[in-house]
This record gives structure tokens, sequence and C-alpha cells, in this order.
């Protein structure tokens, strides 16, 4: 599959170059999905997709265009070529865009070491619908649970190759074995759901479909009887399933592109305080066997770890080239590239400095407050940081959970929030975003 990758970008830069192209580069996917779900114990919906799809990237001078296709065929690809080197033509001049310098670009790497590919053969179907009926029945076995609205089980590979006219070519594959249960407790107008699922590189990983479903499950039972909770500044405590979301702002808001645009609350806060002292924020490609890691960006460029934020202050934005040039910087290696648009800054594996106490330790210390294990939109102002979400959890009392809560709205400013965090240690540490649950003091609940 790789060689038929390889080739196919080579077709590709080919034809842009016969097309008249200055420059270009050229990206081949190929991918296969496998997705089962069950209910009542019997198949309810299988499906399964294969494809390949390709995107040319072309320059002429600073003027660039992007266009894609699933045809593979010689004729499609000269058409491509043709398309969008007149689309270049037409295009506005952008003297950020260009290729990688070839002396920056990445020459060697280690696809064995980062283990981001289960080379063992793929499951087959009934093993999936297998996988997946037992979870459902570890769910419904739970005394309280009245139906399983999901029971799903899916596994997914994905290989690329990446070329460009300046010399860089280098492609890897990268697997994916996945299962999750929706549950729900209670009928009509009482109802409440939760849900639990796992997802994993190499087959081997994945927990057993039991323990997915009886999860799910016990997280659904503790919901019953949800209701809103007091009114009031209290402290809040983000469960370690979504905390990752309160970093996600940091992480959108140090990206390339709204800093280049001045559309960030923290577009001045370059070697400022962003996060308590003792705290870090690290961008990691090279963590093994990792969703989220790679050997190369989407520019060709050697990715690298590095510090976001160290010792509470924020060193670095997120950049690719482009952003890179307008801000006067050097590209971070996080460009992020599919078939048919230009390259864009993403971070790839983030890792938080953990803390020393549990969870449990950090629901005694906040004594009062708001537990919360799940969110409904957002109202976040991208310049200022005010932040506004709808939330649902659970009420603390003296430290204890005494009940689950919905239909609350909790708000506070994001620059406040996250210079005052408390993270627990339960991260988890095959994911891609390791947060563990974060204490925040003082935000606003809004319920009754």
């Amino acid at each position: 599959m790789s060689e038929r990758l390889s080739s196919l970008t080579t077709q590709l830069l080919d034809a842009a170059r016969k097309a008249g192209a200055d420059a270009a580069d050229a990206m081949a996917v190929s991918g296969t999905s496998l997705s089962i779900d069950v209910r009542h114990g019997a198949l309810e919906h299988a499906e399964r997709s294969e494809g390949t799809d390709i995107g040319l990237r072309v320059l002429i001078g600073t003027r660039q265009a992007c266009v894609s296709a699933s045809d593979t065929r010689a004729q499609t690809i000269t058409e491509m070529a043709e398309r969008a080197v007149a689309m270049a033509r037409e295009a506005p001049e952008d003297d950020t865009a260009g290729l990688a310098d070839p002396a920056d670009l990445a020459r060697a790497w280690d696809l064995d070491a980062l283990e981001i590919c289960d080379h063992s053969p793929e499951p087959d179907p009934a093993a999936l619908q297998d996988d997946a009926a037992r979870a459902e029945a570890a769910a419904l076995a739970v005394d309280g649970i009245s139906q399983v609205q999901s029971a799903s089980a899916g596994y997914g590979r994905r290989a690329l190759h990446l070329a460009a006219s300046n010399g860089f070519a280098g492609g890897y594959a990268r697997s994916n074995r996945a299962m999750s249960v929706v549950a729900i407790t209670g009928t009509g107008g009482q109802m409440e759901r939760d849900y639990y699922g796992e997802s994993r590189i190499h087959q081997a990983d994945l927990p057993d479909a039991e323990l997915i479903g009886r999860i799910a499950a016990e997280r659904t039972i503790a919901r019953a009887g949800a209701r809103k909770p007091k009114t009031g500044a209290y402290p809040v405590l983000f469960d370690e399933r979504i905390a990752s979301s309160l970093i996600g702002h940091l992480l959108g808001a140090i990206n390339g592109t709204a800093i280049a645009r001045g559309a960030s609350w923290l577009r001045d806060a370059m070697g400022e305080q962003v996060l308590p002292a003792h705290l870090s924020l690290i961008d990691d490609p090279l963590a093994p066997r990792l969703s989220s890691s790679k050997p190369f960006d989407g520019e060709g460029l050697p990715t690298r770890r590095r510090a976001i934020v160290e010792n509470g202050v924020l060193k670095s934005w997120t950049l690719d080239l482009a952003t890179a040039r307008k801000l006067g910087l050097t590209s971070t290696g996080n460009a992020s590239r599919g078939v048919s648009a230009p390259p864009s800054p993403s971070v790839s594996n983030v890792m938080l400095t953990p803390g020393t106490h549990s969870r449990d330790d950090l629901l005694r210390e906040m004594g009062t407050g708001l537990l919360v294990t799940s969110m409904i939109g957002s109202t976040i102002n991208p310049n200022t940081g005010d932040y506004s979400r709808g939330a649902s959890g659970f009420w603390v009392e003296n430290g204890q959970i005494t009940y689950p809560v919905n239909e609350c709205t909790i708000a506070g400013n994001l620059r406040d929030m996250l210079r005052g965090i408390i993270p627990a240690n339960d991260a988890r540490t095959h994911l891609s975003r390791q947060v563990p649950s974060l204490l925040v003091e003082g935000l606003t609940l809004a319920g009754d």
C-alpha cells in the first residue's frame, strides 16, 4: 500500500510540473474502517468503507490552490493538476504561502519507536459484533438500566504519504480499535443517560467489553433523579473526562491562526503566567503508542517535543510555516494537513503536569460545589476569554457527592480560571490529551 500511495504522489507532482506549477506538494491517503452497532443483542447496523483520496497543492509564485479527488486514474490526476494551476493563477497573492526550505526537512525517523499502527490482522466483523453484544449485555445486567441506546465496536486503519517538489517524501500508517456504550435509566421525562467508551491503537490494549458496558451503566445509574443545583459562586471540579476541554480553550488561544489574526485572549501573553507556577503543558508528537504521534508534520518538517507552557509561563505558539511567516517566527513543526486544504497549525499529544492528589481528595478540598461530568454548548469570547457553558454532573456538600445535577450554566473568565487550576492525578496516559481532573475556584453557577 505504501508503494502505491508513494506512486500516486509522484504522479501528482509530475502532473503539476507539466501543468506549469512552480512548486507543489501532494498527499495520498488510503483508509479502511469497519463499525458494528448492536441493539437488543442483535446486529442493528454494520458499515465498512475503503477508499483512497488524493490531494494536490500547487504554487505559482505566491499564489496557491488546492484540489482533491477520490478517483486515482491518470486522466483524473492530469485534470486535477491543470485545474489547480488555473485556480492558482486567479488566486490572490499570499507572501506567507510556500513550501519548506529543503534544509529544514525531516530526513530520518523511527516509525517502529512510535508504535502507532497495529500490524495484527483486521478483526472479523463477527468479533466486533460479539464485543458490542457483550458490552450491551453487561450494561443491561446492572439494576436500574432501562435500555441501552447504543453499543458499538469499530476498527480503522489509515495510511498516508506526503511528497513535495522540495524533495520531501514520507509516509506512515495508523490504526484504531474502539468500543462504546450509551445507557439509559428511567422512562419518559425522568430519563437520564450516560456513556463510556475506550479507544486504543493496538487491539490487545482495549479493555474488556464487559468492563466498558458496566462502567457506562454505573455512570448512568448515578445520574438518576438529576435536578438543578443552587445558584451562586462555587468551586467547580471538572472531571477528567471533560477537563481536557478547559485546556483545549488555551490550545485554541495559542494557535498561530488565532494569533496572526489578533483574535485571541492570549495574543499579548507570551512570556506571561497563564497556569499555576508548578504546572507545564507539553506537546509531544513523538510519544509512543499515542493516537496523535507522527514522525513529521504536514509540511515535511520534523516533529519535536516542546513546552507550550513551562512552569506556568507561556513559551510557544503553535505554528505552521504560513502562520510563522506572518508572525516573523519559525514553524514549530505543527502543520496539520488534509487532502483538500492547505496546511494549518494543530497540536499533537498534549500532557498537563499531574497533581499529587486524587479526584476524591479534591472533592474533599472543595467542600461545597459542583463536579462537572458533561458539558453542552458553549459561549466563549475568543478576544476576552469570557466563558459560559451548559453543564451537568453532581452537587457536592462537605466534600461528598450528594445528588446528580443538570440544566445549569457555569461562567467565568478563562484567563483567571486557568491561572488558578488545581490538578488531580487521574489523567489517562493512553490518551492524546492527558489532562487530569481540574478544580477551579469561584465560578458562577446558574441553576435554581
